[in-house]
């Protein structure tokens, strides 16, 4: 059993974050083991037609290597994420630039030397020359595997964030740690599941960053890099949906909304912006724009904005008539 010790300026120094990078090594791993990840198995399915490609296993044999089937492999793979919502070649630029004793101390405690993979001993001997060609792994895995669905993956990961910052509001920064996954439990003044260390952390008022994850069988812990905080991920809310299929509504809402608006509507399960629906539906960004304006004046969807993006969200009244459709 592990543990995180929380002081009064970690509570306060809390935040979440989306992490593409490691969507993408936790993906490879759950390829590698689909039995364990069921929940998946629709892309399952095709990442295994896409292993078939030759020139694709060669460009990301570097990152296999360094994926045994246990959970972890090294700590400098997957650093905590730095911003809310990253782009792949941000984090891979933090990885590339990770320091040579820091990859030496990640691969001792991730594989003995006599176990490593001949790219493990070369990233061992020479990280400056080898750490390329593992970024050039990641992001190859990225482009085939993950980057065609980071879309609908990203809209299940912001929804998760939405729900516990709602139940922060409601319920309190207890309860939302507590409530992260079925192993994690508060208790006075830290956080205690059989996933983190055994021997804890004391957090020293950096406080962490929490980060949920569609490809996570079970909680994990990212040690802290130079100025970021140590990360926790924790597997979503809503994996079910991940996956399905509700491209359109009933019969009976298309005749009273109108097709495009039911199907906008039932597109929105998960936060959404115009540029995803329009992708997803095949209207164009004007007419999506103007029907979800009629949506959101009738209560039916809600917005929020976040940056530069503003994400469409199906209310309880909409979900309530999806559901009676």
């Amino acid at each position: 059993m592990g543990e995180l010790r929380f002081g009064v300026h970690d509570i306060v120094n809390i935040r979440f974050a989306i992490s593409p990078l490691w969507e993408t090594v936790a993906s490879l791993r759950v390829v590698a083991d689909p039995g364990r990840y069921v929940v998946h198995l629709p892309w399952i399915r095709r990442a295994l037609a896409l292993r078939q490609d030759r020139a694709l296993v060669v460009r990301t044999a570097a990152l296999a290597a360094l994926l045994p089937l246990r959970d972890d492999g090294p700590a400098f793979l997957t650093p905590s994420p730095r911003c809310p919502l990253a782009e792949i070649e941000e984090e891979l630029a933090i990885l590339l630039a990770t320091p040579a004793e820091e990859v030496r101390a990640g691969l001792g405690a991730a594989c003995p030397a006599q176990t490593r993979s001949p790219f493990g001993r070369r990233l061992a001997e020479d990280p400056e020359r080898a750490l390329p060609e593992l970024a050039d792994a990641v992001h190859a895995w990225w482009l085939a595997a993950v980057k065609p669905h980071w879309p609908r993956i990203r809209a299940v990961l912001e929804a998760d964030i939405a729900h516990r910052t709602r139940r922060l509001a409601e319920d309190g920064i207890q309860q939302v740690l507590g409530g992260l996954h079925p192993s994690l439990r508060w208790a006075g003044d830290r956080l205690v599941s059989p996933d983190l260390p055994a021997a804890g952390l004391d957090l020293g008022g950096t406080g962490i960053t929490l980060t949920p994850s569609a490809f996570a069988g079970r909680c994990h812990l990212l040690t802290a890099r130079r100025s970021a905080p140590p990360g926790a991920v924790y597997p979503s809310r809503a994996l079910g949906v991940l996956w399905e299929r509700r491209e359109s509504a009933g019969d009976g809402l298309a005749r009273l909304l109108g097709r495009s608006r039911a199907q906008l509507l039932a597109c929105t399960s998960s936060p959404t912006t115009t540029t995803q629906l329009a992708a997803r539906t095949g209207l164009s960004l004007g007419a999506v724009s103007q029907h979800l304006a009629v949506l959101r004046d009738a209560g039916l969807v809600t917005s929020h904005r976040y940056r530069r993006e503003v994400n469409y969200t199906v209310s309880d009244l909409g979900t309530a008539l999806l559901q009676q459709a």
